[in-house]
């Protein structure tokens, strides 16, 4: 739809100058004889974002108060993720630790099956899952991430301008040039707030309900260079006042406003952190299958997450200051800054074929650019 709509836009303008030369005299050549009424420029534009990085809203497929099977799990993660803030959990912690270091002194380094445990063959001590019992979460359904987000960096690429003049000092500039790839710079690590209750079974009258709160690492946005990368389509429409007149000021100063059209494609995201939102995608899959201690242990689940990356197209109002110096009739030098007060969002998913959506993460990209071009021109 956005792309149709363009296509109209651009349509139209490129219409209006034809219709209005054949309605209107003050549009003829008749009025401010000599000017040209099309001309061309190209030369290094550079864009220099100024926005902020915005932090990322994470919303996952485990809804609040979901109760789950805690599974097979290793003593050391229910102990580091005991609340001790909540009232007997560090009296509760001490007493399940003490159990564990019993059995493990007692039988599992002599070689003997233990009770509520077992050792597993990576040599950590596994809580049994009819130990481990249920578990009620929270935490996980939405949450914000503060001082994380995503910042565009600054790219040079070739500009391409072309404009009709519809009097000597009016005229409608079509700004464009080769799409650069840009890079996406991440700041700040996401985290996955657990929180909830684990109700042990075999242990459950001496420990009783354990209160549950931990801060699951998940990715390091700066971590791995350039967190993504995307090629920027940013065509501009702008109408413009020329001051001076043809042929007796060389120097010609301008003002212009308009709108840009913001389109993104080639949409890349650094294989690292693909590869940490693969596993947390596996997290959610344990916990929907009722492995909740193997999304607790990062274990692989029977999922198959794959990370999708998608960024919003954009319309964004632009103003620019800019000069012509004319060299003779035809040939002429070009220089302007412009700015946009462009903002598209992006949107990270995380999708099983068997839960579907399991992950969606979404930012505001603040890019507000800086655009500063020179070029060399012809008019005809």
């Amino acid at each position: 739809m956005m792309k149709k709509s363009l296509f109209c836009m651009t349509a139209a303008f490129f219409a209006l100058p034809t219709a209005t030369y054949a309605a209107s005299p003050y549009f003829s050549f008749k009025d401010g004889d000599g000017f040209k009424r099309f001309s061309v420029s190209a030369g290094p534009l550079y864009v220099k974002p100024t926005g902020n990085a915005q932090p990322l809203h994470v919303n996952t497929a485990i809804a609040e108060g979901t109760k789950t099977r805690v599974g097979d799990v290793k003593g050391d993660s229910v102990l580091n993720s005991i609340d001790e803030s909540q009232p007997n959990a560090t009296a509760k912690k001490a007493l399940l630790k003490g159990v564990l270091d019993f059995e493990r002194n007692t039988l599992l380094n002599l070689g003997f099956p233990g009770i509520v445990s077992y050792k597993g063959d990576d040599g950590a001590q596994y809580l049994r899952s009819g130990t481990a019992g249920s578990a009620v979460i929270n935490g996980l359904s939405s949450w914000d991430n503060p001082g994380t987000g995503l910042e565009a960096d600054d790219v040079t690429t070739l500009g391409l301008m072309t404009s009709y003049f519809f009097t000597d000092n009016v005229s409608l500039e079509v700004k464009a040039g080769i799409p650069p790839k840009v890079d996406l710079q991440g700041k700040g690590k996401i985290y996955a707030p657990l929180r909830g209750t684990a109700t042990p079974e075999d242990l459950g009258v001496i420990v009783g309900d354990l209160p549950l709160k931990n801060n699951i690492f998940i990715t390091d946005l700066e971590a791995h260079g350039s967190a993504a990368s995307a090629r920027a389509w940013t065509p501009a429409f702008e109408f413009q006042y020329h001051f001076g007149k043809t042929g007796v000021n060389k120097f010609r100063p301008y003002v212009g406003l308009g709108v840009m059209y913001a389109y993104f494609s080639e949409l890349e995201i650094n294989p690292e952190i693909e590869n940490d939102l693969i596993n947390a995608g596996h997290m959610i899959v344990n916990i929907k299958d009722g492995k909740a201690g193997a999304a607790l242990d990062r274990k692989k689940s029977s999922g198959d997450p794959k990370v999708d990356l998608e960024a919003s197209d954009a319309i964004a109002p632009v103003a620019t200051l800019g000069f012509t110096y004319d060299f003779n009739d035809k040939w002429y030098a070009v220089g302007s800054v412009s700015y946009a007060h462009l903002k598209t969002d992006t949107t990270i998913t995380v999708n099983d074929a068997k839960y579907g959506e399991l992950i969606n993460a979404k930012a505001d990209i603040e890019i507000n650019p800086i655009l500063g071009y020179a070029g060399i021109g012809y008019r005809f």
